[in-house]
């Protein structure tokens, strides 16, 4: 693979303002509001899919080798955890948002919003899914699907559909400078 340095700076530095995002945190009972989607959507708008992709599974290889970059922690236990799933998803979210983003050829409100709300999506089927599989499967604890929506869902949609107006707000005016500067295709 023969990546040009700018493009290895660019997914470092996505990488670590997601593990910055992590630190930026209101706790809750299972899983934190932080800001990681943010950066984890900027990656898949300014880096498109591929490099989106990579700077996330550079951002939770960090974490699972050892560093303390994830929202609870890391070290490779973490994958253990119920809330590990969302990490997941940043990477498909990031690739999804990436690929959609490179296709638009003219940006609106609305398709810019869309797009970064189904890679939202993509980290909460991911999120959800796995934090119902944990728990129910190495934790050995009962939890239906519903009550995985409830606690890993429902309480923090409303927060992240107002942070995708943010990212919609910015990318519709940083994408352009971006696009004619040469820099996104």
């Amino acid at each position: 693979m023969n990546m040009k340095t700018r493009q290895m700076i660019l997914i470092a530095l996505f990488a670590a303002l997601t593990g910055i995002g992590a630190f930026i945190k209101i706790p809750t009972p299972l899983v934190p509001y932080t800001l990681q989607y943010l950066f984890c959507a900027y990656a898949g708008i300014f880096l498109g899919s591929k490099d989106g992709l990579y700077s996330q599974l550079l951002y939770i290889t960090i974490g699972l080798v050892g560093f303390p970059i994830f929202a609870s922690g890391g070290g490779p236990a973490y994958v253990l955890q119920p809330t590990f799933g969302y990490l997941m998803g940043f990477a498909a979210g990031a690739y999804v948002i990436g690929l959609l983003i490179k296709k638009l050829k003219n940006m609106s409100f609305i398709k810019v919003y869309s797009i970064i709300t189904i890679g939202l999506m993509m980290v909460y089927l991911l999120g959800v899914s796995y934090m119902y599989l944990i728990v129910n499967f190495y934790l050995n604890k009962q939890m239906d699907i519903m009550k995985a929506i409830a606690v890993g869902f429902t309480p923090y949609i409303v927060f992240d559909l107002g942070l995708n107006i943010l990212i919609t707000i910015t990318a519709l005016r940083v994408v352009p400078i971006l696009r004619r500067a040469g820099y996104l295709k």
